[in-house]
């Protein structure tokens, strides 16, 4: 059954890997993301569940493990933070590239370079665009809450083996290290099922199995890519998840993800209680992105704002789906720096009602 806790971000995305069935985690330790590996080795889910848990060498094992995991066709998740997810990159490409299913968390960090422990969401470029090489996508969950964290792990083992892809949670310092109650689901049974495209050894009956990303005839890797592409539009047809809330009858729009939505639903009150009608829509799929509710919303406001802790990122998102029909600004605080409800009131009262 069912059963309420009250955990820790990291601690309890960590415990829905060893309930939604997951083989294996391998990852390596980085702040603010340490808890997840931490609690998966003091757990110690293989009395469990069987599930197998490993600190790799480095993060570049780390995902080079995953890779060999997925191409079995096992359940696989690893987690980082900013810094690890770059030098994981160049596996999740060759993980895309060869169409396997795996769950990759980023409990994202201040940058550039080292940066700072403090959260931030300067990673949406690198996790929506491809931040690897080649032209691939990664599903792109966005949870703002810590039940979510628990959710979007059984969500991402369901979507990344339906559509053969690698999903990424985006989380941040903020979501990884607040405590909030959260609602488990039951465990779930490791899977038997055996997959076409997984290669399991020698079989009888059962014809080899390559497992790749290379294909050497230009011809060959167009083919690749057009399967890829058609794919991509597939996720973005089915796969729109977002929420949103008094936008019925909204003059004004906020539009903001993860930990800044929940910050920013504060400042939507507090806009309404001044008497500006303001609404605010969540996008809980960064990739697919919510462009048709944003183009729609764009059609009927003043303007949008975007808050997100980075320079401006989604921002880019949001004006190529308004596609010019208001005006679409940004606000946002970065190097670790969390805007509060009043510093997101003023920059839509300056920018957008003002402005």
């Amino acid at each position: 059954m069912k059963e309420l806790r009250l955990m820790k971000g990291n601690e309890a995305l960590a415990e829905a890997a060893i309930r939604a069935g997951a083989d294996a985690y391998f990852g390596y330790p980085i702040t603010p993301q340490s808890e997840v590996i931490e609690y998966l080795m003091r757990e110690n889910p293989a009395d469990r569940t069987g599930m197998q848990v490993l600190q790799a060498e480095s993060e570049v094992a780390a995902i080079n493990m995953i890779y060999g995991a997925a191409g079995c066709g096992k359940r696989a998740i690893t987690s980082s933070s900013s810094p690890g997810i770059s030098l994981k990159m160049e596996g999740i490409s060759y993980i895309a590239g060869a169409e396997l299913p795996c769950v990759v968390v980023n409990v994202v960090r201040a940058g550039p370079g080292l940066g700072t422990i403090q959260p931030s969401q300067s990673d949406y470029f690198q996790a929506v665009k491809g931040g690897g090489h080649g032209d691939y996508k990664m599903i792109v969950l966005a949870p703002a809450t810590v039940q979510e964290s628990v959710d979007y792990v059984k969500l991402g083992f369901d979507l990344a083996f339906k559509y053969r892809n690698p999903v990424m949670i985006l989380s941040d310092g903020i979501i990884g290290q607040m405590m909030e109650k959260v609602e488990l689901f039951e465990q779930m049974p490791r899977s038997t099922e055996e997959y076409d495209w997984a290669t399991v050894g020698k079989k009888p009956g059962k014809n080899s199995v390559f497992v790749t990303s290379l294909q050497l005839q230009s011809e060959e890797q167009e083919k690749v890519n057009l399967r890829l592409q058609a794919k991509y539009r597939v996720i973005e047809k089915n796969e729109v998840r977002y929420e949103t809330y008094m936008c019925d009858d909204a003059e004004y729009l906020f539009v903001a993800f993860g930990s800044c939505a929940r910050i920013t639903r504060k400042s939507m009150e507090m806009a309404r209680e001044k008497g500006h009608k303001v609404g605010l829509i969540r996008p809980q799929t960064l990739y697919p992105f919510p462009e048709e509710v944003i183009y729609e919303m764009g059609g009927r406001v003043k303007g949008i704002l975007t808050v997100e802790m980075n320079a401006g990122q989604m921002v880019e998102d949001v004006k190529l789906a308004v596609n010019g029909q208001c005006p679409v600004k940004h606000f946002g605080r970065f190097g670790g720096m969390i805007p509060s409800p009043d510093e997101i009131l003023n920059a839509l009262e300056q920018k957008i009602i003002g402005g």
